[in-house]
């Protein structure tokens, strides 16, 4: 099966919407504030966005209040076209523990991974349900350790099951995570060395410790 290039889907929607004079209302799952850096520069131009800041998944407590403050400095320092909201999901921890039950052994990128992609787009997919937006996507496929393919097929399925659209998205694509590195820099930008979850916590404190005695 040949891999779809959402990026051309992403391009092809914003020629439409220019030509059309849109600017639709996007719900944007963000996982931390330098994944979204490059997306909210990029889509800003073309999207009234709400950025959700819905991760259960993030170990321990104060980085998950570290990375939440510095997506809201973020924000306000960022200079966009259209003004950027912020909403902060619920930091249900249990929920995400529960989906990780029998998985807590698989390596990053895994089954466990696709779960927790599943448990936050479904939120933001409830969301758009409920409220005034036109679509919602995810920060998430700007990380080269994240699986766009996936990442896709599930927001396709939940745009489907709750009749909302989705935004087809690659965001890697066009240098989008070198683009982020550079934004991180240029605003400072508090970036960490692993995912978010206690178990790429312990995984990356593994890989560092083995590195070391090489």
């Amino acid at each position: 099966m040949n891999k779809i290039n959402y990026q051309k889907e992403l391009d092809a929607l914003i020629d439409t919407l220019v030509k059309e004079d849109k600017q639709p209302k996007l719900l944007l799952h963000s996982c931390c504030a330098p994944c979204s850096s490059y997306i909210l520069e990029y889509l800003s131009q073309y999207f009234h966005i709400t950025v959700f800041f819905y991760n259960p998944n993030i170990y321990p407590n104060e980085e998950y209040s570290r990375r939440v403050e510095e997506q809201k400095k973020f924000i306000s320092e960022l200079k966009v076209k259209y003004q950027i909201k912020f909403l902060e999901g619920k930091y249900d921890t249990d929920a995400f523990y529960a989906l990780s039950k029998g998985l807590e052994a698989e390596r990053e990128g895994g089954e466990r991974c696709f779960k927790c992609y599943e448990l936050r787009l479904r939120e933001a997919a409830i969301i758009v349900k409920e409220g005034d937006y036109d679509y919602f996507t995810t920060t998430l496929s700007i990380s080269p350790h994240k699986n766009s393919q996936k990442l896709n097929e599930i927001g396709r399925r939940l745009s489907q099951e709750y009749n909302v659209k989705y935004l087809y998205s690659d965001f890697k694509k066009k240098e989008g995570y070198k683009r982020s590195i550079e934004l991180s820099n240029e605003y400072n930008l508090y970036r960490q060395d692993y995912c978010g979850c206690v178990f790429s916590k312990n995984e990356r404190i593994n890989f560092l410790k083995n590195s070391a005695q090489e």
